[in-house]
């Protein structure tokens, strides 16, 4: 065994209003010897969230964080305000039908959670329900209050409820709720009285759906890495003990979700790799029969799959990587009694209390039945175009809704499904710079779409489909109204408030960005002010992100509202995301990840060169896979950002990948490769992993880091540790080697100030609540501005 030693006898040193704290170094917690490769981690020891004196390291950073902005505090609280008055602060969602009430929630003003509520469905004379559209702050006829969050988050720190189901008669209301920020949801079944009857289910991940009987239901079970990848069957009532597994996903590289969608009477399980993926059936109406499955794994075939009742519609990608639709039919008709007929009825032998000694993930004795939609089974319906890339599809009772991406931006094209053949008909939005999305909704109603854009608050519309098309004949082979461009209608049902904000005074619009191999065009989501010269005065903000084939669509932040007023305001849509498609993706992972960081910083170049930006007044920002960039870029261009916002940021990113017993380790190796077999990729990644590449000497931008203790996705321990290197290389603290070897000069801490705010009781996604929220994140924008020259 390595021993573990301090380099020093004194204890971590304490912030004082002039100096950050400095933890020192102990080797022998993290030894790595690979491919000739050596390193011992001197602060691995910081990854102990028990360790009291890790504790107190923490709190000792946010006391530095505090003494650091203490001069923009009152520009952050100028920003909170800023941020409310351009709120609504007493809102109401756009309602979601669910049987026969419509389901919405509402905000008011001194509230910093939602209440959620229900109305009764009214109904034309044709029996048509008749859309709600609910005032702010105005009780509807017969509304009732189901859930109020703020009760329910008193007396906690953080507080969320993830997702929140009722039941299909109407009964009762399922929701997840999170009381520390760790994503592991206790499944709460009350009535709609609000009277709690079943609280059984804890430590779940995403995943729920209700069977018919209103009385029991499955939800996802996770393993110690945080991997979905049990189905468990629950009857309210019941102690969790009593659960039966139904379904199982045992390879660590696939996870598991489901959500109820399209047709009422099939719930899809679907388990993805990035690059495969496979499907199961289950019966809400036969809750004990296991999923049946649909297709099994094929390589480098993604599958999303979506059922109509008597087929499944698919987009996958095992004739296109760009993605295709097909149909497949399932057999008798898709019968929920006859498929139920195909399966396996679990059994008491299957509970929880009969595995006692079983680890999650575990495959389950017996064979599954054969798939009932093989890949040969498939029928075609749609390839993509020059420039698409086909990503989901949604089935309802007269159209299929097919989600898509061209030329960077998404896209909704529709098909009346009166139509034998498919007609394809795109949801139009006259706006050059928008994102549009398809909004829930059941089985037999219209489509609703939701569209916006970073100046331009989201509107929730109902489209309708054009008349059906008259059949043709000799007489009349082309019948009026047969033309593929029939256009859709598009009625406005709700546009979101945002008082004093007047997306005229803006300019959005999307410009490309030669990266420098002289043949790739970045996109670029650019704002300024109408007023705006590019005269090589302003401040810039930049932010992006670059992973796991994700997009950084341009969305509607009140939060985001003061920055645009004072910055020319850029998203980079950098390769790694999924922007132009999944080659876009391909060609910014893996062994091409550094795509990703020079195209950020030939954005950044472009963006002074051009006259936004002035020279050194550039803002850089990133979460998650998104602080990754951050570290990468402030290690490979230091000079080209005066300051840095670095998210729960995946810092580390060699360690944790080198790590299968970390959370999500496994299933991220098809993102960034696998550096434990394969030497190329250990290579890569230690070229750019930000931890251990910061340059010694460098002058560095102005870092406020930012993580929470309770963070699955990130754990603490990255941006804990970053922070300390990046002190010790830019001399902000003397080095605590025995020789001091590899210190740099000694600077001023406050000239270019790092901090690190650490969240001591929330998750990934920071504090809760909508003021913890803006207040948390308002500090981190104070800070920056401050930086670039810009005060309040």
């Amino acid at each position: 065994m390595v021993p573990m030693t301090d380099t020093t006898t004194q204890e971590a040193t304490q912030a004082s209003p002039n100096t950050p704290p400095v933890a020192p170094k102990r080797y022998g917690y993290r030894v790595r010897d690979q491919f000739g490769q050596h390193f011992d981690d001197p602060w691995d020891w910081l990854r102990d969230g028990g360790n009291p004196e890790v504790r107190a390291h923490l709190e000792a950073e946010n006391a530095w964080a505090d003494a650091v902005t203490e001069p923009t505090r009152e520009a952050a609280a100028r920003l909170v305000e800023e941020v409310k008055a351009s709120t609504a602060l007493t809102d109401v969602t756009v309602p979601i039908r669910e049987g026969e009430f419509w389901y919405f929630r509402r905000f008011a003003e001194g509230q910093s959670y939602a209440t959620h509520h229900r109305a009764p469905v009214e109904r034309d004379e044709a029996g048509v329900p008749v859309p709600l559209v609910p005032s702010p702050g105005v009780p509807t006829r017969g509304e009732e209050l189901l859930v109020d969050e703020n009760e329910w988050a008193r007396g906690h720190e953080f507080f969320r409820l993830a997702d929140l189901y009722p039941s299909p008669d109407g009964r009762l209301i399922a929701w997840a709720r999170d009381t520390s920020g760790d994503e592991r949801y206790t499944w709460v079944v009350q009535e709609a009285s609000g009277r709690v009857i079943d609280e059984a289910v804890v430590d779940a991940g995403y995943g729920f759906a209700w069977a018919d009987d209103s009385a029991s239901f499955i939800y996802m079970g996770v393993d110690d890495a945080w991997r979905a990848c049990d189905v468990w069957l629950h009857r309210v009532g019941t102690p969790r003990e009593a659960d039966e597994l139904l379904l199982v996903e045992p390879d660590e590289g696939f996870e598991m979700g489901f959500a109820p969608s399209g047709f009422p009477g099939h719930v899809v399980i679907h388990s993805s790799s990035s690059t495969a993926g496979r499907a199961w059936l289950w019966l809400p109406a036969h809750p004990s029969v296991r999923p049946l499955p649909l297709m099994p794994v094929r390589p480098r075939t993604l599958v999303t799959a979506e059922s109509a009742g008597d087929r499944l519609f698919i987009v996958h990608t095992g004739l296109t990587q760009e993605g295709a639709l097909a149909q497949a039919m399932l057999p008798e008709g898709g019968s929920p009694e006859a498929l139920a007929q195909l399966g396996m009825t679990s059994s008491p032998a299957y509970s929880r209390q009969a595995l006692a000694d079983r680890t999650p993930g575990t495959p389950l004795p017996e064979d599954e039945p054969a798939p009932l939609t093989p890949f040969e089974s498939w029928e075609p319906l749609r390839s993509p175009g020059p420039g698409e890339r086909i990503t989901d599809v949604e089935a309802h009772a007269a159209y299929v809704a097919l989600s898509l991406r061209s030329g960077s931006l998404t896209q909704i094209d529709v098909w009346d499904r009166r139509e034998e053949k498919p007609t394809w008909r795109r949801v139009e939005v006259d706006a050059p710079v928008r994102t549009i999305t398809t909004v829930p909704t059941p089985w037999e109603d219209p489509l609703r779409v939701e569209f916006q854009s970073q100046t331009v608050p989201p509107t929730v519309a109902e489209v309708s489909l054009p008349n059906p098309t008259p059949a043709s004949s000799p007489e009349n082979p082309h019948p009026e109204g047969t033309s593929e461009t029939a256009s859709l209608g598009v009625r406005t049902l709700r546009t979101r408030e945002a008082p004093g904000w007047d997306p005229a005074e803006y300019v959005e619009e999307r410009v490309w960005v030669l990266a420098r191999d002289g043949a790739t065009r970045i996109p670029v989501t650019l704002i300024h002010h109408r007023d705006a010269r590019p005269d090589g005065t302003h401040a810039g903000w930049q932010i992006g992100y670059g992973s796991y084939e994700v997009s950084y669509d341009p969305e509607f932040e009140t939060l985001r509202l003061p920055i645009l007023r004072r910055t020319v305001y850029a998203i980079a849509h950098v390769r790694g995301g999924g922007e132009m498609g999944r080659a876009w993706y391909e060609d910014g992972k893996e062994l091409v990840k550094e795509h990703t960081f020079t195209d950020f910083i030939d954005v950044a170049d472009w963006l002074v060169d051009s006259g936004w930006v002035a020279p050194g007044r550039l803002v850089a920002e990133g979460r998650s896979a998104g602080g990754l960039l951050m570290g990468a870029v402030t290690n490979a261009a230091p000079d080209r950002f005066r300051a840095v916002l670095a998210g729960v940021p995946f810092v580390d990113a060699l360690t944790t990948i080198l790590d299968p017993t970390l959370p999500l380790t496994v299933g991220e190796w098809e993102e960034w490769g696998n550096p434990l077999t394969s030497r190329a990729v250990f290579d890569a990644m230690s070229r750019y992993t930000p931890y251990e590449n910061v340059p010694d000497g460098a002058l560095l931008p102005a870092i406020m880091a930012t993580t929470s203790v309770n963070d699955t996705r990130v754990e603490f321990a990255e941006p804990t540790k970053w922070v300390q290197r990046l002190r010790e290389a830019t001399g902000q603290v003397p080095s605590t080697d025995e020789a001091g070897a590899g210190s740099a000069p000694a600077r001023n801490p406050r000239e270019r100030p790092i901090i690190l705010r650490t969240e001591m009781v929330a998750g990934h996604a920071g504090p809760s609540g909508r003021e913890g929220r803006w207040a948390a994140r308002c500090e981190e924008f104070a800070f920056a501005l401050g930086q670039v020259g810009i005060s309040l």
